[in-house]
């Protein structure tokens, strides 16, 4: 036999029983407990909704999905830990849209988003609440850009860490109303939190689903929410664009990624597990009442969705000139 027709053969054959193996294991996945690591602390969304998602995928596919919180350095320490997981399906990362600003942010990371991982699903957005604590002496988002501008520096806004979407939601502000504000960055959302609830911190930008029910307790007055078009959980608060910063926008998504090689039959698998869940009536309608939209997106829709992203955050920053703290 011709030694080049050997080899073609052994080539075709090679790729035919890989192709087998990955149809296999996609066939039977997951056969143990799939981990998501959530680079946040508990209690924000990014957790919440891990939580939910877990839940929900552990029922449909049979399997245990395991949430671990691994916070730190703006997302960098659980996302690094999720990149250096073996690609087969078992280890998963809660990202959200912290990732996207990081890829301009945070220069020196040891992981590349969009080369160390494969784009699986979106789960959802939403828009963000300005909150201040009561004592703060400004009752509307214009009295605040009047006491910001009055007094450059002393008034300061908590976040759940550089390049998260509290953070660059503040820093867009700051650029696009022309004020000073200190930032306070936390470790995760819920230490942040609390302190603005608490008075140790004058300002944050919050999630609507996480921070709407301590604005309806008189923990927090809103002062504004960060979409196109006012929320439907708090419709008397003005959007920022209406209410003093025109052409204002800032919003938090999330979605699930992989490590880079996790087999396309797996990841397809989870894409359309996920796609189903975020789809049912009952899920978009708890959503709609926490002020979530629901996203559904192929691997590939998913892929092109987080490098835009990345393009559009580069430019604000850049343009900006904004630091990560």
């Amino acid at each position: 036999m011709n030694l080049n027709l050997f080899r073609l053969k052994f080539f075709v054959v090679g790729v035919l029983v890989a192709g087998m193996s990955c149809f296999s294991a996609a066939q039977t996945y997951p056969i143990r407990p799939v981990k998501i690591i959530v680079p946040f602390a508990a209690g924000g969304p990014a957790d919440n909704f891990a939580r939910f998602m877990g839940q929900k995928l552990g029922d449909a596919l049979g399997q245990a999905f395991v949430v671990e919180n691994r916070p730190g350095a703006g997302s960098v320490i659980g996302t690094d830990a999720a990149a250096k997981s073996a690609p087969d399906g078992y280890t998963l990362l809660m990202m959200s849209n912290a990732h996207t600003v990081n890829e301009t942010l945070i220069a020196n990371k040891p992981f590349n988003l969009m080369r160390d991982f494969v784009a699986v699903a979106p789960i959802n957005s939403s828009d963000l609440v300005l909150v201040a604590h009561p004592s703060l002496k400004a009752s509307s988002l214009k009295e605040l850009l009047v006491l910001a501008k009055a007094q450059p520096g002393k008034i300061n806004y908590a976040s759940s860490g550089p390049g998260t979407p509290y953070h660059m939601a503040g820093e867009l502000l700051k650029n696009m109303a022309d004020i000073y504000l200190v930032h306070i960055p936390y470790r995760g959302s819920s230490g942040a939190r609390t302190d603005v609830m608490g008075g140790q911190v004058d300002l944050m930008f919050d999630a609507v689903t996480t921070m709407t029910e301590q604005v309806k307790a008189g923990k927090v007055k809103a002062l504004a929410t960060s979409g196109r078009i006012r929320s439907e959980v708090l419709p008397d608060v003005p959007t920022l664009n209406e209410a003093g910063v025109p052409g204002y926008e800032s919003t938090i998504w999330l979605g699930l990624m992989a490590p880079k090689g996790t087999p396309k039959a797996v990841v397809d698998k989870l894409n359309e597990a996920v796609s189903k869940i975020v789809g049912q009536p009952d899920v978009k309608l708890l959503w709609a009442k926490q002020g979530a939209v629901p996203l559904a997106m192929s691997p590939e829709m998913f892929d092109k969705y987080a490098r835009d992203d990345i393009a559009k955050w580069a430019k604000v920053i850049q343009n900006a000139g904004i630091k990560a703290d």
